[in-house]
């Protein structure tokens, strides 16, 4: 545990400066997109598309349809082609609905744009869901469930934190859509129906703070909340608890207060203002592994290989592409899937070696887990294949955030073997 910075928080080299200063690049597909029809989580999609059709940006394509209503529109315009099982981000082979591009990016309005200011709180919700709006932070989770039925809300969070090394998307885009953003937040706020937002950013970042404060100065019901520079302040958790000092068990909504990342209130904004859902997303490629390592504004459905070559190639022969950053993302092992719309990051990095050596019980990876977890224990009980220890352990609680990993002295990949802990509870609760 450090002295300096507290329990389950680490100053970690970010790696921003690779990014945060640059323009936006905008990347297109070379002839095809292939969008996503599921996220590994949900194999319940109706499709309203048949190949050979026209289509255009806006087009509804598809709508998941489990416990859950999130419709799909085109990132393009062009003509629909077949279906293909093909790598995701999730892992594994995912159905995916091949679209092939025109180049023309004709749009139709998807839906009508809609007056928050005059809606109700059902029009909004119902809006925010037929918009398709999900958490765009990496999350990916159907945000309009936040706002159905908020009762005792008195704040709604902003999350602008962004505390993974390398990934400076969010930081890029609220810059360039102050306007949006605010529009987006004061629509989420009164469907929260709290009394007061925060934007929660990292102090470090003086610059954006100070557009931030001179944007909200006249709007009493929005502030600016400063977090130290410090990971994984980005978590819901960890965030929530350096706001209010309260902890909660399943949802921040138990304290009365609802979070929601700074990209998905730009995202809200513009269906609300232009009647278009989530078409495209701005995401930050970075890493040692790339030779220019840069923010793009692309098409979901694009592969990963097609934005890596349009924007100057790898550095290296063997590197590793991350679905998301170094600490949290999922090493894939090829460059051939596609951003989705929930994609913030892709990072590459150099495939080093690291040798590791036996634990040295120092208790660090113990010390440092943000959730309280203990992961040396749990990884040894993966190890021994002991899945009740796992299961006393709590490792399903496990966040992810690969601290355990970053503060192990010996190298060992302790995240790992926790995920591995995870994914044996989850098949023994199927």
């Amino acid at each position: 545990m450090s002295l300096l910075t507290g329990p389950g928080r680490e100053h970690l080299n970010g790696h921003k400066d690779e990014t945060l200063h640059n323009d936006i690049v905008l990347v297109k597909p070379k002839k095809e997109v292939f969008v996503p029809l599921n996220n590994g989580s949900s194999t319940k999609v109706d499709v309203y598309v048949n190949e050979g059709d026209k289509v255009f940006v806006g087009t509804l394509l598809a709508r998941r349809n489990d416990h859950f209503n999130v419709p799909i529109y085109s990132p393009v315009s062009g003509v629909v082609g077949a279906k293909k099982n093909m790598m995701h981000s999730v892992l594994k082979p995912q159905e995916h609905l091949i679209i092939e591009d025109d180049g023309k990016y004709e749009k139709v309005e998807s839906f009508k744009p809609l007056d928050y200011t005059t809606a109700t709180h059902e029009e909004l919700v119902n809006f925010m869901m037929e918009a398709g709006i999900v958490g765009c932070g990496g999350a990916g989770f159907p945000s309009y469930l936040k706002y159905k039925k908020p009762e005792n809300i008195n704040t709604l969070i902003i999350n602008a934190v962004e505390c993974e090394p390398y990934i400076t998307a969010d930081y890029r885009f609220t810059k360039e859509n102050l306007e949006d953003m605010l529009h987006g937040v004061r629509a989420l706020l009164k469907m929260s129906t709290a009394p007061k937002a925060i934007i929660a950013i990292k102090k470090s970042k003086k610059e954006l703070c100070e557009q931030l404060e001179e944007a909200v100065k006249n709007d009493s019901s929005i502030s600016v909340f400063k977090t130290p520079d410090v990971y994984p302040m980005g978590w819901e958790r960890t965030l929530v608890y350096e706001y209010c000092k309260k902890r909660y068990n399943r949802l921040p909504s138990e304290i009365g207060i609802i979070v929601n990342n700074v990209t998905t209130a730009i995202a809200f904004a513009q269906a609300l203002k232009y009647g278009t859902g989530i078409v495209e997303k701005v995401v930050t490629f970075s890493g040692d592994g790339l030779n220019n390592p840069t923010n793009v504004r692309v098409p979901f459905g694009t592969k990963i290989s097609e934005v890596v070559a349009q924007i100057g190639g790898y550095s290296s022969e063997d590197v590793l592409v991350i679905a998301g950053g170094p600490m949290m993302g999922r090493t894939i092992p090829t460059d051939e899937f596609v951003i989705t719309n929930y994609t913030n990051a892709i990072t590459i990095l150099k495939n080093e070696k690291v040798e590791s050596i036996e634990c040295m019980r120092c208790g660090r990876c113990n010390d440092t887990c943000p959730a309280g977890l203990l992961p040396v224990r749990i990884n040894n009980a993966e190890q021994a294949k002991d899945v009740d220890l796992m299961v006393k352990l709590n490792a399903d609680q496990c966040i992810e955030c690969g601290l355990c990993t970053y503060v192990c002295p010996s190298k060992i990949d302790v995240t790992e073997g926790v995920r591995r802990a995870k994914r044996v509870m989850a098949l023994r609760k199927a």
